[in-house]
């Protein structure tokens, strides 16, 4: 028989063959960094067959979700919050986040191999974050009518296309399409992937925000980790590893679409109930969805120069290699991680208002600061950073639901496709003003942006929903 599947464990490395037997190795393959990557197929197998039997196998194999109860089921009706169907949902999240930032993470590399300016930097990032942004309204408002519970990996799949097409990229044009291709998975995974938490939520809508966004954070932070180890020594070529992530986020959400198609029951009697209003006419909503435009403005255009440009702000200002300055860049990341989680429970407790007020308008101080800092400081002050703008975002996105009752995944779709949006048009500005400039100019310019968070005191006071 022909091996076509590695597995590998610490006793050695053998393969199963095409009737799923295991079969030796080939003599070839006895690097140990492959040998410990390849031995996450067999559970990628494992995964497998517990999407065809969810109860007996995913709960005892991952504990990702229980399995999907029957139509008319208590389990079917009962409106608590669901945490392993949201612990599911952001893993995958995760697992979608980290292989995007992959992308950003590399630039440095990019950079080098295909002689790029900062300026082409920037529209890989604009095509990535255009694909990802012009999207997501319209996937939301089509799945608001018509909801596609297997969209989830679907876009997951656009995601490891545009990866391996990456990790193969022989010039410049060819990276913008691997580019659009990650940017469509995002858009394809993000409003089904926001509705289902708010699903799971059993009403706590910060929490269920907080904890499906802490999942793309956590991904988001792993990113530039990850390609520090793996990628930049080893090559291009070696994006491709990463592939197995997205198998993965693959066989969890296609039991995440099961668990979705038994239970939208859960969405539709709430949300005729949330038609009852919120105490706002049409003009303050649309006043007050204009506002939260501002504030995603604001916050995305300065993450924009953190995400794309900070590891180069680094190595320009104190001479760091990239490694170094990608584990910088990953310590803002799992900064943001962490204000992500405080942000979505707090805004239940105390207000959403109360949280977007203060983490737009309140990290103003810290970017002020930032250019002129040393470098202990400047890892002190982007850790501030990211732990005080990222609590805005799960706040945002449940005001702006609350907003407009009924319609999650075309709000969720707007705001998070408004988000990437400005990000990518961000990185384009900011890549062409630091090739005319500096890229330490950029941060002194971008300092001023939260100053933008004043605007959140137009923000109306409605009715909880």
């Amino acid at each position: 028989m022909t091996p076509i599947l590695p597995l590998c464990w610490h006793s050695g490395c053998h393969f199963l063959d095409e009737n799923w037997q295991i079969a030796p190795a080939p003599d070839f393959y006895t690097d140990a960094w492959f040998r410990h990557v390849a031995g996450l197929s067999i559970f990628f197998v494992r995964l497998m067959n517990s999407a065809q039997n969810p109860a007996a196998g995913l709960s005892a194999s991952t504990s990702a979700a229980p399995a999907p109860p029957a139509a008319g089921s208590p389990a079917a009706s009962d409106p608590s919050t669901a945490f392993k169907v949201l612990g599911a949902i952001s893993v995958a999240h995760l697992m979608n986040d980290m292989i995007q930032s992959i992308l950003l993470a590399i630039y440095p590399m990019l950079k080098d191999s295909f002689s790029l300016t900062f300026t082409q930097i920037g529209l890989i990032t604009l095509v990535y974050q255009l694909a990802a942004s012009l999207l997501q309204p319209f996937i939301g408002f089509y799945t608001d009518r018509n909801p596609k519970p297997y969209s989830l990996p679907v876009g997951m799949g656009f995601t490891l296309v545009g990866l391996l097409m990456l990790s193969m990229a022989p010039s410049f044009g060819w990276l913008l399409v691997a580019a659009v291709l990650v940017g469509t998975g995002s858009s394809v995974f993000h409003p089904e992937s926001s509705r289902v938490a708010r699903m799971a939520s059993g009403g706590r809508h910060g929490l269920a925000q907080s904890l499906f966004q802490v999942g793309g954070n956590v991904g988001s932070a792993l990113g530039p980790l990850l390609a520090a180890l793996f990628i930049i020594p080893h090559g291009q070529g070696s994006v491709a590893w990463f592939s197995l992530a997205a198998l993965f986020g693959i066989v969890v959400l296609m039991w995440i679409g099961r668990w979705y198609g038994a239970n939208r029951v859960l969405l539709k009697p709430r949300a005729r109930r949330e038609g009852a209003g919120n105490g706002l006419t049409r003009n303050q909503v649309l006043g007050a969805l204009g506002v939260l435009g501002v504030l995603v403005f604001s916050k995305y255009f300065y993450l924009a120069s953190l995400n794309s440009y900070f590891t180069f702000y680094l190595i320009d200002k104190f001479a760091l290699s990239v490694r170094e300055a990608q584990l910088y860049l990953f310590l803002f990341l799992a900064a943001v991680a962490v204000g992500t989680v405080v942000g979505g429970p707090v805004g239940d407790r105390i207000g959403r208002k109360i949280v977007i007020w203060v983490s737009i308008l309140g990290v103003a101080p810290f970017t002020l600061m930032l250019p002129h800092a040393n470098l202990f400081w400047t890892g002190v002050l982007v850790v501030i950073i990211g732990v005080v703008l990222a609590s805005a975002f799960s706040a945002i996105v449940v005001y702006a639901q609350e907003l407009v009752p009924g319609k999650v995944g075309m709000i969720a779709g707007l705001f998070f496709g408004f988000a990437f949006g400005m990000g990518g048009l961000g990185a384009a500005v900011l890549g062409r003003v630091a090739d005319a400039t500096s890229i330490g100019y950029v941060y002194q310019l971008c300092a001023y942006l939260p100053l933008l968070g004043v605007v959140a005191i137009l923000l109306p006071k409605m009715r909880r929903v």
